[in-house]
């Protein structure tokens, strides 16, 4: 495709001219361009705005922003340099490339790339940034089960990555195997006999334990989360198997340190119980999602609240958690003052924040938390010092 009329400086000056106002007033206007659609100036619009944020190292001159919807399934540049780390060698293949922010970073230290999308116009897109970034790659416009099945026997690459897609024509998510596109447990065998390294990214809702049971060779699951919004799971599949899949949890974006634990010692791992003590402990998000319950109070030698309170307490502090650490008092609710701000939580409680609130006519913000919950002693109220 031809992007040189959107790349021209005149077009490139009017969008940056109009990052920071309203695009719908923009495309009630006529372009000024007559050969170049106002849909298409503010689709450029968007995806720089989107860039600054998600993907700052697009933020140049020449670089072309495809529809919103593959800005938004495209993986952050924090994730993406996450997944690169470590990664080498001769051949690296992106099955399903998309807007091609993982490919970038991933393939960075591999002597040939090879970069597949079905999508004509996303491929084009991916091509011509690539150049502009002086980045080489083979760039086939194919569905991914024809290309693979066109490969030849001795057909090899070092890493395999894919993302395959989680919606389906109705645009309803999906989060078993066989309703994703390409179905994993239909290739996964394919794909093993071409790669001894194959690294699949997911949706974050899909259950560790249904993926466990159903694909072979997993080696490691990635879950990562991004200032405590888990974003992605990763599986890492691997030839030679390890006898049990890790679990690495990580809060990009935060100083909190990595966690990782094994999968199966998470059912033989033991929690005690207490009521809550000086300091408070919350796990971040992607230890939420790794269920490690057990794990996180076995390894750092803290006193779970309650079977059904993922909060954990000491009497004295313990550095390096990660998570959120607040050093705690026991309050009654004959304590609180109407209209005092809080920053509120409630977990394993009756009442939703809203209804806390509203009840005891509280309000948010403030620098102090106020969390009810529940420990083995019954509810508690506990305020932050």
């Amino acid at each position: 495709m031809d992007f040189s009329k959107l790349i021209s400086s005149d077009i490139q000056h009017y969008i940056n001219q109009n990052l920071n106002c309203d695009l719908t007033k923009i495309l009630l206007r006529k372009s000024p361009f007559p050969d170049v659609s106002i849909q298409e100036i503010v689709q450029q619009i968007k995806g720089k705005k989107t860039a600054e944020k998600k993907f700052p190292f697009l933020i140049k001159e020449g670089i072309i922003f495809p529809p919103n919807l593959n800005l938004e399934q495209a993986s952050s540049q924090s994730t993406a340099e996450y997944k690169a780390q470590d990664l080498k060698g001769k051949s690296f293949i992106d099955l399903t490339c998309g807007f091609g922010i993982d490919a970038y970073f991933l393939s960075k230290n591999f002597d040939e790339v090879t970069l597949i999308e079905q999508n004509p116009e996303l491929i084009s897109i991916v091509e011509h940034n690539w150049k502009t970034l002086n980045r080489k790659a083979n760039f086939i416009n194919e569905n991914l089960e024809v290309f693979l099945e066109s490969l030849t026997d001795n057909a090899t690459f070092d890493v395999i990555y894919l993302d395959p897609a989680r919606r389906d024509q109705q645009n309803k998510k999906k989060f078993l195997l066989e309703d994703l596109s390409p179905d994993l447990l239909e290739i996964e065998e394919k794909l093993r006999s071409i790669s001894d390294k194959i690294i699949v990214k997911l949706s974050p809702l899909i259950d560790i334990s249904y993926l466990i049971s159903e694909l072979k060779n997993i080696t490691e699951i990635q879950i990562i989360a991004v200032r405590n919004e888990v974003k992605e799971l990763v599986l890492i599949i691997e030839n030679q198997k390890k006898r049990d899949v890790e679990i690495r949890c990580i809060n990009l974006e935060s100083d909190e340190p990595e966690f990782l634990f094994n999968f199966k010692d998470e059912k033989s791992a033991k929690s005690e119980f207490s009521e809550s003590l000086k300091f408070l402990y919350i796990p971040n998000n992607s230890i939420l999602k790794a269920g490690a319950f057990n794990m996180i109070s076995e390894k750092f030698g803290l006193k779970k609240l309650h079977p059904n309170t993922h909060f954990y307490t000491s009497e004295h502090k313990i550095e390096n958690f990660p998570g959120r650490i607040l050093e705690i008092e026991k309050i009654d609710a004959k304590d609180l003052k109407k209209g005092e701000k809080y920053n509120l939580i409630s977990k394993n409680y009756p009442l939703k924040p809203e209804e806390i609130k509203k009840k005891h006519k509280l309000n948010d913000g403030g620098n102090h938390y106020l969390i009810f919950t529940q420990s083995v002693a019954g509810k508690e109220i506990l305020r932050s010092l």
